[in-house]
């Protein structure tokens, strides 16, 4: 992915430590559940480990966002609150702030991209009634976050930083001082989903006081990287692109605050394929019976054994927490997330056949090239300018991903011409 170098590097480095942690969950105790901590059956059974899943998507903003907002809120004081607030926010840090406005009566504005979720937006309103309002513009979150930081300086309202702030860190670090007090011993792996980084650098910083021993692991996704290329650059740099699929943690730039953080303390950050946090997202929904947005299961999707070629492997025996950030998932989006993960489990793939315009064209295509277990799953004509052919964008799944080789090797052997469509192919994005 192409990455636009800034200049910009952090200067001094503003640290969040565990004692501010500590205040923050003294702070917040009355506007946060303690979220459960469950044993995940299905992941542990298939990790020979003791899998936790730590459920924020029980909150009643359902994400961990809660904490940040409301500690970064309390704190301010009466001119403050006189100033009233402003943020940005791909739906989650925005039901946490409207929450904030409504129960301590401050007025906000809050700007959301244009690819959040409806039922994000809706929830957005309902927490902030009248005290709030709701702003959908831009592309990305970084587009929100220009306009609010341009409203902040117009208006004289107070950014209340989604991540990039130090009372929202120390907010969202809380969890992990829930984690150390709901176990008997530490655990030895924290997976945490990164977008801007800041429940990443809020968890680690607690943990490297008083969970020492335990491996505090980001995970973040991969088609919106932001915080490896920091890593990678040695300053926050701005991503030319980003998938949005993950929308919780698709963000083009890491914090400045949250990257300084996480490299003075070397934390692993480990790339995940969006596919794989879809797979994981019907396998929390299906099994487990857990409603996770993409970037709620990215932690859970990273983990397996040793040997398994998982993001994160980790061995028998060991006791790992995986956080489920959020549950914030239209249904709507359940068709995107199927395709998404049946296109990474090798299950779907799309190709362009050539078909002669004769009768039977189709039926031999059926018959002679498609498996038994094989279905047509899109079946769509480009182009017919040519009397004596007719391209089509064809979808096949797949019984199983190893019947791809034979079907391959059947389209070879056919007399049509059949070219196979990768991933980053135009073709792909434009039909699927």
């Amino acid at each position: 992915m192409f990455i636009e170098e800034t200049t910009r590097t952090p200067s001094a480095r503003v640290r969040t430590t565990a004692l501010d942690v500590e205040a923050a969950a003294e702070r917040i105790a009355r506007s946060v559940i303690t979220s459960p901590l469950h044993i995940s059956e299905r992941l542990s059974n298939t990790t020979g480990a003791r899998v936790h899943l730590k459920r924020e998507d029980l909150q009643s903003v359902r994400s961990y966002k809660i904490r940040g907002a409301f500690n970064f809120m309390l704190q301010l004081d009466g001119a403050e609150r006189e100033r009233g607030v402003v943020c940005a926010s791909a739906g989650n840090h925005a039901q946490g702030v409207a929450r904030a406005c409504n129960e301590l009566d401050i007025t906000g504005r809050i700007f959301v991209p244009k690819t959040t979720p409806k039922q994000k937006i809706d929830r957005i309103r309902h927490f902030g009634g009248e005290d709030v309002t709701v702003v959908v513009a831009g592309s990305t979150y970084d587009d929100a976050s220009a306009l609010a930081k341009e409203f902040a300086r117009e208006s004289g309202a107070l950014l209340v930083s989604a991540f990039d702030d130090p009372r929202t860190i120390a907010g969202q670090g809380t969890i992990a001082a829930e984690i150390k007090a709901q176990m008997p011993t530490d655990p030895d792996y924290v997976l945490v989903p990164v977008g801007g980084g800041g429940v990443l650098a809020g968890i680690a910083s607690y943990a490297a006081v008083h969970m020492p021993r335990t491996r505090v692991i980001g995970i973040e996704p991969a088609g919106a990287a932001s915080m490896i290329a920091a890593l990678e650059a040695g300053a926050p740099v701005t991503l030319n692109s980003v998938d949005s699929f993950a929308d919780g943690a698709a963000v083009r730039r890491a914090g400045d605050t949250t990257f300084g953080l996480v490299q003075d303390l070397g934390l692993d950050i480990r790339p995940i394929a969006e596919g794989a946090a879809a797979s994981e997202m019907l396998h929390l929904y299906q099994i487990d019976g857990i409603i996770a947005e993409p970037a709620g299961a990215l932690a859970a999707a990273a983990v397996g054994p040793l040997g398994s070629g998982a993001v994160v492997e980790v061995e028998p025996g060991a006791s790992v927490v995986c956080l489920v950030s959020g549950g914030n998932n239209d249904i709507s989006r359940y068709p995107e997330v199927l395709e998404r993960s049946l296109v990474h489990e090798g299950l779907k793939h799309y190709f362009i056949v050539n078909f002669p315009q004769e009768p039977g064209a189709l039926r031999r295509f059926l018959d002679e090239v498609l498996g038994p277990d094989d279905d047509i799953a899109l079946f769509e004509y480009v182009k017919r300018s040519n009397r004596e052919t007719g391209p089509a964008f064809v979808g096949i799944t797949l019984g199983a991903p190893e019947d791809l080789a034979a079907l391959l090797h059947r389209m070879e052997e056919s007399p049509l011409e059949i070219e196979k469509v990768d991933q980053d192919s135009p073709l792909f994005r434009l039909f699927t």
